[in-house]
């Protein structure tokens, strides 16, 4: 992966601090997430990939998302299969991620991986994190 692509893939962004009791629902990829995570995945060139999804201490004020691709399952880990992409989220990450859909966009204004969780809590002035 390039470093391009490589920041495509990492996303800075924060949510509330407080995991919710229950997770409303699972996680989700839009189309268009799961066509670029499928052409990130080819350009890899590699079968045993997935996409790690977490959430940990960070950012602003709160936690902060991590993307990345990787190819260990680790116990306790939830395995998805989300329009054709096999997704990874930790134990821990997962009552955060409850309900969260991660879009794409590409547009002269923006580019990158976006993702709208229903846990979060209020925007932050940086435009890329959650507070709660």
């Amino acid at each position: 992966m390039t470093a391009t692509e490589t920041t495509a893939v990492a996303q800075s962004v924060e949510i509330g601090t407080s995991a919710p009791a229950e997770a409303p629902a699972t996680l989700s990829l839009t189309p268009n997430a799961a066509v670029k995570v499928r052409a990130l995945l080819d350009q890899e060139g590699r079968d045993d990939l997935r996409l790690r999804v977490a959430v940990q201490p960070g950012g602003c004020s709160g936690m902060q998302y991590q993307l990345f691709f990787d190819e260990r399952v680790l116990d306790g880990d939830v395995e998805h299969d989300l329009a054709g992409v096999p997704v990874v989220v930790d134990r821990m990450s997962s009552p955060y991620l409850g309900g969260a859909t991660i879009d794409f966009t590409d547009t002269i204004e923006q580019q990158g991986f976006t993702i709208d969780n229903p846990n979060a809590g209020g925007g932050c002035a940086c435009g890329n994190s959650f507070c709660g």
